[in-house]
């Protein structure tokens, strides 16, 4: 059992979630790379039945067809990421108030890796999101 706590840079938004962590990766996607201004993200899916934004409401923002992300209006952090009808929520791993605990197990969407980032770690890649999550 996991017990995962979090929130947004400046502590308007906090989040809980209380089940088993499902997986842990790293996104290369053009999305999460424009979303978080960043090379590369690192996610923690948890079920969605145990996970609840515990103070503060945070902004939604429809990314894609394939989801939805959720960020602090105050500071922007992003937080979450939701597959339409999906029993699962992602959680951007660095929101995490103890980031070291949750190791990501592989990367998705390699093809659209920045060539200049050169990740030296051993973990399965997958050219698309062919994980399963």
């Amino acid at each position: 059992m996991a017990n995962l706590t979090g929130g947004c840079f400046c502590g308007a938004v906090r989040y809980h979630s209380q089940l088993p962590v499902i997986d842990a990766s790293y996104c290369h996607c053009r999305i999460c790379q424009h979303t978080c201004g960043a090379p590369v993200v690192a996610w923690v899916s948890v079920p969605a039945a145990g996970f609840s934004f515990t103070q503060g409401s945070p902004m939604a923002f429809e990314s894609s067809a394939k989801g939805t992300r959720h960020f602090c209006s105050t500071c922007g952090t992003q937080l979450t990421f939701r597959h339409p009808n999906s029993a699962e929520v992602d959680i951007t791993s660095a929101s995490l108030d103890n980031p070291a605990a949750i190791s990501p197990e592989f990367h998705v969407w390699t093809s659209r890796q920045l060539p200049w980032l050169v990740m030296g770690d051993a973990l399965p890649r997958h050219e698309a999101d062919e994980s399963g999550s």
